[in-house]
């Protein structure tokens, strides 16, 4: 699976380490395990993990290109982030952030603290709803936390500089020319369109 991982990153010019490759092996591995009892994913088929949750995840870091976000030493909080996504996969990939996990169901955060340990990587998982968080970071992510009119205002409210919303390709056009989003468009050979919003706050 190692060799598959790699040429699906390569696919969509990312290229990994021998280290960060096997990293994504032992997740991919662990998610399928823990998958068949607890169900933290929808996705089942090994290869749709790599692309839509590995994959999709990394290939953030052009929409942070694009917002000239250096990302280095800096606080990451990824909000409602279920397995992982797209938190882990990006720690495996920059190395350099401080990872925060968000999460309110326990039995994926006992999978989170887990993959911790199996992945040989430092992150805190923060085990409650974010709207119970008394702090802020420097970059605020999220992907399925719900519908983007609820949960923005929440989002910012958390953020001291960045936010990156993965929404697909339902975009509408208040977000950006009431609230004051940009538009990052992912292109990827295995999925037509998908969007992110982003802003920087100050």
């Amino acid at each position: 699976m190692l060799e598959k991982i790699k040429e699906l990153f390569r696919r969509e010019n990312l290229s990994l380490s021998e280290e960060q490759a096997r990293k994504f092996e032992v997740y991919l591995r662990e998610l399928l395990r823990w998958n068949r009892v607890h169900n933290l994913t929808a996705i089942k088929e090994p290869e749709e993990i790599i692309k839509r949750h590995f994959v999709e995840s990394v290939s953030l870091i052009r929409c942070f290109e694009e917002a000239n976000l250096d990302w280095k030493g800096k606080e990451f909080a990824d909000i409602g982030t279920g397995a992982g996504f797209p938190g882990v996969p990006l720690k495996i990939y920059l190395g350099d952030v401080r990872l925060f996990l968000v999460e309110a169901s326990s039995k994926k955060c006992s999978f989170l603290e887990y993959l911790k340990v199996k992945l040989n990587e430092e992150y805190e998982v923060l085990c409650e709803r974010a709207e119970n968080l008394s702090r802020s970071f420097d970059v605020v992510l999220s992907r399925a936390l719900g519908e983007f009119e609820e949960v923005y205002e929440l989002l910012e409210s958390l953020s001291r500089g960045y936010i990156f919303v993965m929404k697909g390709k339902d975009i509408k056009r208040e977000w950006i020319e009431e609230l004051g989003y940009n538009l990052c468009e992912l292109k990827l050979s295995f999925i037509p369109r998908t969007y992110v919003l982003w802003k920087a706050k100050g």
